[in-house]
């Protein structure tokens, strides 16, 4: 008997007036799974996963994850329960510090808040300093330890991208929601990506993927999703969705 999925979508929808952004979208994503969620501009991927992360409330459908309805929670509930993304427009805090920006990650695994760090307790400091080596031991694992003491506005914009995904993990998410990774990222960042992805999946992350680039997903993922006019057009994996007619219809148009 198969394990039930980690997340799953039923007949989520998303209208916003007259604008069926998305329109009964079924998905399931089983644990340790990369699942790509592909399609045109203006297809509904964004608004559909900022569905899945809280910031918006489905017009109909339920989201569950692990097994829990989290549709309607608000995105600090479903971040604490195991699911973190990131941005297509990248959301740092730029006068921070690299290293700061991930510890602020952390901030659903604390136990000790602000009264504890006015009283100076020395729980509350040993809980500090192991969420900093947290953080360091993930800016390794992105390629930026050597960038930790920097302010983030000083990083180039792949390496941008790449703060955001460590801040992502310094949540210890379940599911990780990567909202267009490799955008605006030339050959060699994008092969920098497409690696660290490869290498979370081998340590047992599960990750749901919108991306532009289909080379990118179609070289990562276990399977593929894709929407256009905020319906579910076809799904399958990548060699299925390379096939599929639907899916060269929308990207390429109908040959008349």
């Amino acid at each position: 008997m198969s394990a039930p999925p980690l997340l799953r979508a039923a007949r989520v929808s998303r209208h916003f007036g007259g604008v069926r952004a998305v329109d009964g979208v079924d998905l399931a994503v089983a644990a340790g799974q990369v699942f790509g969620l592909i399609g045109p501009n203006g297809a509904g991927k964004t608004t559909f996963v900022d569905l899945l992360s809280g910031f918006l409330r489905p017009t109909a459908g339920t989201i569950a994850f692990g097994g829990e309805r989290v549709d309607g929670l608000a995105p600090e509930r479903i971040a604490a329960l195991g699911v973190r993304r990131t941005f297509q427009n990248l959301r740092l805090f730029v006068g921070m510090t690299v290293l700061e920006n991930v510890v602020v990650g952390e901030h659903t695994r604390r136990r000790y808040g602000l009264p504890w760090r006015l009283l100076l307790s020395p729980a509350e400091r040993r809980e500090t300093e192991a969420a900093r080596e947290r953080a360091l031991a993930l800016l390794e694992q992105v390629g930026l330890r050597r960038r930790a003491d920097n302010r983030a506005d000083g990083l180039a914009y792949g390496e941008r991208k790449r703060l955001e995904v460590a801040r992502a993990l310094a949540g210890a998410p379940r599911l990780l929601l990567l909202d267009e990774p490799v955008a605006g990222l030339g050959g060699a960042e994008v092969d920098e990506m497409a690696a660290l992805v490869r290498q979370l999946v081998a340590e047992g992350q599960t990750i749901l993927l919108i991306e532009h680039n289909v080379g990118f997903v179609m070289g990562l993922c276990d399977r593929i999703a894709v929407l256009n006019f905020g319906r579910k057009i076809a799904e399958g994996t990548p060699a299925e969705i390379a096939a599929d007619p639907a899916v060269i219809e929308a990207y390429l148009g109908r040959d008349e």
